[in-house]
């Protein structure tokens, strides 16, 4: 294929995805829309008002950043891992494979289709929190770097669930075990300084803690990490989940049976 075909390949899969999660638009962007709402109520302002502040910031405003990184990597993990998992069972997956789509095409097309929804919802999720407080934009080439970065990061983690996973239960083990643990340890709540030394340390192995705050500082402008940590930590992963990713297609590791 040329670069032209491999255009319309991606563009091909893009569309179809960014269709798929528009269709069914009440199940895919409002519940996400309604749960994150809850915890501005709940968090926010319930707690938050005895809290008082953190950062220098009210709490809302120290909280919405993370709260906004966790819609946009659940919604951009969930919506790759569903999407491919059901290419995979209905065995239609099989019909890119045997066209002269390369693989790297299959895997973008995914992976940019999974970023549309998570940025989607991010964007419903900032709209949403405007009505509970107010933000600031101290650096929109930070925030928007991040948000990209960590939508992708999670679009390949889901792709890689997917082409491991042989049952529909499969596609939750991660997201339930894993994912959700890392993000509310990951510093959307709370600033890893008031952590004891020890636990700050180990929280710092936490990806997504990089995640967070990098998003916190395009917003806000202050963080508990560096940026060239950050922007190094995001990288190197997304580096290595499409790296493995390309090979388990190669591989036809639980595609081709």
């Amino acid at each position: 294929m040329n670069i032209a075909e491999q255009l319309t390949a991606l563009k091909t899969i893009l569309v179809k995805e960014v269709r798929r999660f528009l269709r069914i638009w009440v199940q895919t962007l409002i519940p996400p829309a309604i749960t994150i709402t809850l915890y501005f109520v709940i968090f926010g302002q319930l707690i938050g008002s005895r809290i008082g502040e953190m950062g220098g910031f009210d709490y809302m405003q120290y909280i919405v950043p993370g709260l906004i990184m966790m819609s946009v990597i659940t919604n951009s993990y969930s919506n790759v891992v569903s999407s491919f998992f059901s290419s995979k069972f209905q065995r239609s997956v099989e019909e890119m494979l045997v066209s002269p789509m390369p693989n790297y095409i299959i895997v973008w097309g995914y992976v940019l289709g999974g970023m549309a929804r998570g940025i989607a919802v991010g964007v419903l999720v900032t709209l949403l929190s405007l009505f509970f407080t107010s933000l600031t934009l101290y650096s929109f080439l930070v925030m928007f770097s991040i948000v990209l970065l960590t939508a992708a990061l999670f679009s390949l983690g889901g792709f890689i669930n997917a082409i491991f996973a042989n049952k529909f239960d499969d596609i939750s083990i991660i997201p339930t075990f894993i994912l959700t643990p890392l993000t509310y340890l990951g510093g959307v709540f709370y600033s890893i300084d008031l952590l004891p030394p020890f636990w700050a340390a180990v929280s710092k192995i936490n990806p997504i803690v990089y995640m967070v705050n990098g998003f916190r500082f395009g917003i806000l402008g202050i963080s508990d990490v560096g940026l060239l940590e950050t922007y190094s930590m995001i990288i190197l992963f997304i580096i290595g989940l499409y790296c493995w990713a390309i090979y388990l297609m190669r591989k036809g590791i639980g595609i081709r049976s």
